[in-house]
């Protein structure tokens, strides 16, 4: 049996996160949640997929940007034309790719920066580890 992935994150600005994620990079909204212990979240992925992204907002508190321009998440497609579609649609939706800040990753792919600045990379690759 293989674990399922959660990767959890708190934003400052849910709304403009979830946008980027769902309408950008193409992710349901596998549910949501609003004042659970002081919290509101959304949590995103593919139903069948073995990963989730969560975001969460405590309102009154504040988290601020990414750290650094290093934060990312990648996205494998190793099949061209998903991985076109992919960053057209990333790039219908208003999301410019930006330089990465390791030069590898603008071999293969394109690095796009959320509302928070963390990035994810679409890179047109398998992943063979």
């Amino acid at each position: 049996m293989v674990p399922k992935l959660r990767v959890a994150r708190p934003t400052d600005q849910l709304a403009a996160v979830v946008r980027f994620y769902s309408e950008g990079l193409g992710l349901s909204v596998l549910t949501s949640f609003v004042a659970h212990q002081g919290f509101d979240g959304v949590i995103l992925g593919h139903s069948q997929s073995p990963y989730h992204l969560e975001f969460t907002h405590q309102p009154g508190h504040v988290v601020g940007k990414a750290p650094t321009a290093d934060h990312l998440l990648v996205l494998y497609f190793p099949d061209r034309h998903e991985w076109q579609a992919a960053t057209a649609r990333m790039q219908a939706h208003g999301y410019s790719p930006v330089p990465a800040y390791n030069p590898y990753w603008d071999q293969l792919g394109l690095t796009f920066e959320d509302p928070d600045g963390y990035r994810v990379v679409l890179q047109q690759a398998a992943w063979n580890f």
